[in-house]
């Protein structure tokens, strides 16, 4: 075996006690995490907002974006239910390059993982105890959910991860709602299986451990438009794309029927201004359909404080280093728009 063991890191548990959380921050996910449920079970007409960076690269550039949402968040809360977007994993299509503060906590120096969960969990504490935010991650590594379980009020399964046994049948047993996306190639009965699985009882190995699950009934499709055989993006998310997944929820007998509509990648293209308009065409939807209008139940945004993306070396406060992002005077005014046309 080719492997190098270079130390052992801590279980979750370990640095759960490590790193505790308090009472005040147990009592604001538990508040989070049912406002949210009730989105996703049709006990709530708050639209939803899974926004913020591609991918958490700076701490205190995501603290400033948090406070800023936290400060438009008092004048939009009665329509739009904000999930900050706290992405700690970046999926690398060929392996290479920056995947995001888990694996490198500070971009100008190597690869330390022990330095990269504690940082992560760190992060993830005080954007709860600071904005009352509790946030979204993507699930790109299954066996490494638990060292955030006790902070995080919603998960993303991935493309590129949506096929995978482990992720299926780890997102039965975590307790907050699962967005599954669908894949790269757009085929959304990959999806709704992913979404069946996630939804079902399981039995499996876990981290050492066998468990059993109860099933997630608030696993839910994510459209994030898709790749055709010629390389091009392809968006998913028009009329006609909800009314087609609409119209196979009504076949799968899945518990909650519910979609988020991604608003970047394929969608856009990765063109970022284009979110502006593709929300604004989802909520269009929304308003002549009473059936889309049930099934859509929120938007992902990719945003931070600056426009654009630039190198992991760019040096620039707030912009991304990795998918371009909308920047923060867009995302104000988008977001205000938004709470009055929902």
């Amino acid at each position: 075996m080719q492997m190098e063991f270079i130390r052992r890191l801590p279980t979750p548990e370990e640095l759960k006690e490590m790193y505790p959380v308090d009472a005040k921050i147990r009592a604001v996910k538990e508040e989070r995490d049912r406002e949210i449920a009730e989105v996703f079970k049709g006990e709530s007409d708050r639209f939803l907002l899974v926004i913020g960076p591609c991918s958490a690269d700076n701490e205190e550039a995501v603290l400033e974006y948090m406070y800023r949402l936290a400060r438009i968040n008092e004048k939009v809360r009665d329509k739009l239910l904000i999930v900050p977007r706290v992405y700690t994993n970046k999926p690398r299509t060929k392996g290479v390059g920056y995947k995001g503060m888990l694996h490198q906590p500070d971009v100008h120096r190597g690869e330390d993982m022990l330095a990269g969960i504690i940082a992560i969990r760190e992060m993830h504490t005080r954007v709860v105890r600071e904005t009352g935010f509790t946030c979204a991650e993507e699930m790109l590594y299954p066996e490494n959910h638990r060292y955030l379980s006790d902070l995080l009020s919603y998960v993303a399964v991935g493309a590129r991860s949506v096929e995978d046994q482990q992720h299926r049948l780890v997102a039965s047993g975590i307790g907050i709602p699962a967005g599954m996306k669908n894949p790269t190639s757009g085929d959304i009965t990959v999806m709704m299986n992913s979404i069946t699985a996630a939804q079902s009882p399981q039995r499996f190995q876990y981290r050492g451990w066998e468990v059993q699950t109860p099933g997630n009934p608030l696993a839910h499709a994510i459209l994030r438009g898709f790749v055709n055989h010629f390389g091009q993006s392809m968006p998913n998310y028009h009329y006609e794309d909800l009314q087609r997944l609409n119209d196979a929820y009504q076949k799968s007998g899945l518990a909650n029927p519910a979609v988020v509509v991604d608003v970047n990648h394929a969608n856009s293209g990765k063109r970022y201004l284009e979110q502006i308009r593709i929300s604004k065409d989802v909520l269009h939807s929304r308003h002549v359909s009473p059936e889309i209008a049930r099934l859509v139940k929120g938007l992902m945004i990719e945003s931070y404080l600056e426009d654009g993306s630039q190198p992991v070396d760019g040096g620039v406060f707030g912009k991304s280093i990795t998918d371009p992002c909308l920047g923060w005077t867009g995302t104000e005014r988008l977001l205000l728009e938004l709470a009055e046309i929902v």
